[in-house]
């Protein structure tokens, strides 16, 4: 039986708009971009030129630090852009995508007869290395360095979460291989974490693996959260982290022989008319989904991932390479109330006594509602912080890039999203996110 662990801190916040448990149909657009800044730690160099032509699989571009990362399209069809800003860097490379997806065949192969080299060498061939990451420094897993453990979460917590149970429909071979495969790259143990409430027997039935349940509100979802509860991150150790889904992703290179990088994606929001889930590739434009099926005559803000750590896109933006949510909720520009903050409206939601608590769900937008000042040390962050961590002592000596006291605060077991609840509730209205993601970029500078 699994080992259970109740978290206790947290908030779930209570939007509206969560996701009906239909599968819709398939997105497909003539354009696909990829776009190397989702994946972090990476300075890209390009193994393509324009008007080349590219299989499902083929190599994009690759890792200039580590040129053995390669980073694969996920459809065939011809390069017709590379979209450079400020210093020539790469933010988007665009290809025509053919109607029909010609595939690099990369072999089927028994992951239970390969070696942890082979294993690795295959994934990496394939260029999907990057569903794999690594803490500290919340990067693109290098694949030179010998993970202690690899933990993997099975389910999520954040604001309108989809349900791993549906987006695993189907893929319970390709997850386990996934886990097979992972189990042969660490000399460690390979942590699944899963839900009370999941009911996925790909998950609760899973081998090779040590099961453990955990039960709570947001952020118990975080593989930060579970990392921190089953067994932390000390200075010079690494652990590898990946997500149910990109775990299935693995496990479907083994199994056909091919990279398929076809994601189950909710589309959610208090804006949304039909919500539901879709099945796309990262990269596919998403405004066929919006067109007809969002509110009108408002300002919107569209976010590929969650509200709280997800980002910001355009109306024909794309869905970036980690996601498997597609959120739309009010911008709010374009709203003026009377008396502001101190209005006592039942539409007004807070985490702490400002306002009044409704049961019911709230249509929340992307305003700001105050201005940034000093940090107030009232003890909100600890309420909605469920690690063994300090988190207002580490953001101040983040802030100060204070290495010693960021090392004994626990800078090496923490990523950004770990801190997304933290910004929600702050007063302060600080970038904690950024704040954090800064921090761990300029140690990884000074450290590596």
């Amino acid at each position: 039986m699994a080992n259970l662990i109740n978290i206790k801190k947290g908030l779930q916040i209570p939007l509206l708009g969560a996701s009906e448990e239909i599968l819709r149909g398939k997105v497909t657009s003539e354009f696909v971009r990829i776009c190397p800044e989702d994946f972090h730690g990476i300075t890209p160099k390009l193994a393509v030129k324009v008007d080349d032509r590219v299989k499902a699989g083929n190599t994009l571009f690759y890792s200039k630090d580590h040129p053995e990362i390669f980073f694969a399209s996920p459809v065939s069809g011809v390069v017709t852009e590379v979209v450079r800003g400020e210093k020539r860097r790469i933010l988007n490379i665009v290809i025509k995508a053919d109607s029909e997806i010609e595939y690099e065949d990369f072999g089927i192969k028994n992951v239970s007869s390969l070696s942890s080299e082979e294993v690795k060498q295959s994934i990496l061939e394939a260029g999907i290395w990057f569903l794999i990451k690594q803490r500290p420094y919340d990067v693109v897993a290098v694949p030179g360095k010998q993970p202690r453990d690899i933990f993997v979460t099975g389910f999520d917590t954040a604001p309108l979460a989809p349900s791993y149970d549906l987006m695993l429909e189907g893929q319970e071979a390709d997850l386990q291989t996934g886990l097979d495969a992972l189990a042969k790259l660490t000399s460690g143990k390979v942590y699944l974490s899963i839900s009370t409430k999941t009911k996925s027997k790909a998950l609760r039935d899973a081998k090779n693996v040590v099961i453990t349940e955990f039960n709570g509100p947001h952020p118990a979802g975080n593989v930060g959260v579970q990392i921190n509860h089953i067994k932390p991150v000390n200075r010079g150790e690494v652990v590898w982290t990946l997500n149910a889904m990109d775990v299935a992703l693995i496990g479907r290179l083994f199994n056909r022989g091919r990279v398929d990088l076809t994601r189950t994606v909710t589309l959610c929001g208090s804006e949304v008319k039909q919500t539901g889930y879709y099945k796309m590739l990262i990269g596919t434009e998403l405004s066929s989904i919006f067109n007809g099926n969002v509110t009108e005559g408002i300002s919107l803000r569209y976010i590929s991932g969650n509200p709280l750590t997800g980002r910001k896109i355009a109306k024909d933006g794309v869905l970036r390479a980690y996601d498997s949510q597609v959120t739309v909720i009010p911008e709010g520009d374009d709203v003026h109330e009377a008396f502001g903050w101190a209005s006592l409206s039942p539409k007004r939601y807070s985490s702490g006594g400002t306002y009044l608590k409704f049961n019911k769900k709230y249509r929340l937008d992307a305003r700001l509602l105050g201005g940034p000042r000093a940090i107030i040390v009232s003890n909100e962050y600890d309420k909605v912080f469920p690690m063994d961590i300090f988190p207002e002592q580490l953001i101040k000596a983040t802030l100060a890039f204070n290495i010693d006291k960021m090392e004994q605060l626990g800078i090496y077991e923490v990523a950004p999203e770990d801190f997304a609840l933290c910004e929600f509730v702050d007063t302060s209205k600080l970038e904690i996110q950024r704040i954090i993601r800064t921090g761990l970029d300029l140690l990884r500078n000074e450290m590596e």
